[in-house]
């Protein structure tokens, strides 16, 4: 690859010099927007209980407040990428965030079970529009190397730690006012964020995909992908052996299937495959997602663990989780930004995986008596670091060198590997800490007499169940960091590379994101 600047294309070198003034207030709104959609993953899940409670959602039921939304954000994901790509980014993202604000209303004044999943729903319709919109946005709008790598530092720690804000935003929220807010307060950011992008965006010319939508590509994609999260789901509450869930993972392996096939023989595909078989972005949407998996279960554990282990409240819990949001904040724009133009990806994703397997391998140790301060907080620390480092060169090499034309598309992969690694992390590793503790139980309770042994049993089957699970999330995370370190090959970004640039031919586009040294 050469480093010359003679081959980049004139129309590419045009773009890296008109650079948008407004970019970093852009930032702001984008990051605001990202924000909130990350931390709704996790906020609502504190609240359920009481939710579930004040309008009488049966046990049986009570999932669908979190799959409702799962389902529609994951199913939809490729879908509102090319819309973005089609429509424009800015138009998608504002319209993404005023649905997604009305959604959160509804959900908010929700009187029953059905107005309550129907919002749920929405939300996850919405957000799909706008999680591809916002990440792509950035990709088109830094172009500079350094500036890139910040941009993509605050980005990517808001990304990994949004979830742990939810938790402590959640638990404060339906502690001191009212279950309702954790909706009601997607409004506020909402808001600030469309009012923000409306006046302050101005998105690059010759960016959008003319090309007619391909309907057959998203019929097959839209139910491949809600048949796989809901196979996942429905495994952690029927098991894997029940006849719906085996017939959800053939329906979406067959549908999956069919849409490779059409995407490689249609004239305008909705997932053009260039975008997922360069050999560094595949990487990066296969570790991306198994990461997920390891910390999407953790953070169910933890929660359970720190409240009905340890007897935590709500709000001391969400707290109890800062030293996570603390290192990811550090690892993604301290160790990350500073290093991300000095050494290839791979560097910086490989340990990072590598640093948060190490901080998972710290919890294998979990007891019933266990110190925060010895064994859990580095364990946070360690992870939020990892996870941080990583997190960061990921979301940017994700979009880097994609044609704006495909950065929509290519910025909805980013999402879709982390919503389906969500829905498959806490499906999985539910079902292997229940396993693993109703096994404990079952040979322990014998020799239990009293009640009190027996609760004592009871909690040490649960404590049990999840460091076996947990044992798992390592061998996933040194999984992620082999693939991070053998697929991604990309070298040192040069500081003017850019991520796709206006114009720029597709045959150019492997000459144009990484300048060799």
């Amino acid at each position: 690859m050469s480093s010359s600047a003679s081959k980049i294309p004139d129309s590419v070198q045009r773009a890296v010099q008109a650079v948008d003034p407004n970019r970093w207030k852009a930032l702001v709104f984008i990051a605001l927007a990202q924000l909130m959609v990350v931390l709704d993953a996790t906020i609502v899940n504190i609240a359920l209980p009481s939710a579930q409670q004040d309008l009488g959602i049966s046990d049986g039921n009570r999932q669908w407040v979190v799959t409702a939304y799962a389902l529609a954000f994951g199913g939809l994901l490729l879908f509102g990428g090319r819309i973005a790509d089609l429509w424009g980014r800015k138009r998608t993202f504002v319209t993404g965030l005023a649905g997604f604000a009305a959604a959160s209303a509804m959900g908010g004044a929700a009187t029953n079970e059905a107005m309550m999943f129907g919002s749920r729903a929405l939300q996850g319709v919405f957000g799909a529009l706008l999680a591809p919109a916002a990440l792509s946005l950035l990709a088109v709008m830094f172009t500079d190397g350094k500036e890139r790598a910040k941009a993509f530092g605050i980005y990517g720690a808001i990304a990994g730690g949004g979830g742990a804000v939810g938790l402590i935003l959640g638990g404060f929220l339906t502690e001191y006012l009212d279950w309702r807010w954790t909706f009601f307060v997607n409004i506020p950011f909402a808001v600030v964020a469309a009012a923000g992008a409306y006046f302050v965006i101005r998105e690059p010319r010759g960016g959008r995909n003319r090309s007619p939508l391909d309907i057959p590509g998203v019929i097959l994609s839209t139910l491949g992908l809600v048949a796989l999260v809901y196979g996942f789901t429905r495994a952690e509450s029927d098991g894997w052996s029940d006849s719906v869930t085996v017939a959800m993972f053939v329906a979406s392996a067959v549908l999956l299937l069919a849409f490779v096939v059409v995407e490689s023989r249609v004239k305008a595909p909705l997932l053009p495959l260039r975008v997922i078989t360069e050999r560094n972005r595949g990487g990066v949407y296969l570790s991306l997602g198994l990461a997920i998996i390891a910390m999407f279960g953790l953070f169910l554990f933890l929660t359970y663990y720190l409240q009905v282990v340890k007897g935590y409240s709500p709000v001391r819990t969400g707290f109890a989780f800062l030293p996570m949001i603390a290192g990811m904040i550090t690892g993604s724009t301290q160790i990350g930004t500073r290093l991300m133009t000095r050494v290839a990806p791979r560097l910086l994703m490989g340990p990072g995986f590598l640093v948060a397997a190490l901080g998972m391998l710290l919890l294998t140790q979990l007891e019933i008596g266990s110190s925060y301060a010895t064994l859990l907080l580095p364990a946070m620390l360690l992870l939020g670091l990892g996870m941080g480092t990583a997190f960061m060169p990921a979301m940017s090499l994700a979009t880097l060198g994609v044609e704006p034309r495909d950065s929509g598309v290519a910025s909805a992969m980013v999402n879709t590997s982390q919503q389906v690694g969500g829905a498959i992390g806490t499906a999985l590793l539910n079902t292997v800490a229940a396993s693993a503790t109703t096994a404990y139980v079952a040979d322990h309770i014998g020799g239990a007499t009293s009640r009190s042994q027996q609760q004592l049993v009871q909690l040490q089957g649960m404590v049990h169940g999840y460091t076996s699970a947990i044992w798992f999330a390592v061998g996933i995370l040194v999984l992620a960091a082999t693939i991070a370190l053998t697929f991604v090959n990309a070298g040192r970004p040069g500081t003017t590379a850019v991520a796709g640039s206006a114009g720029a031919a597709e045959e150019d586009e492997a000459a144009v994101p990484v300048v060799a040294h």
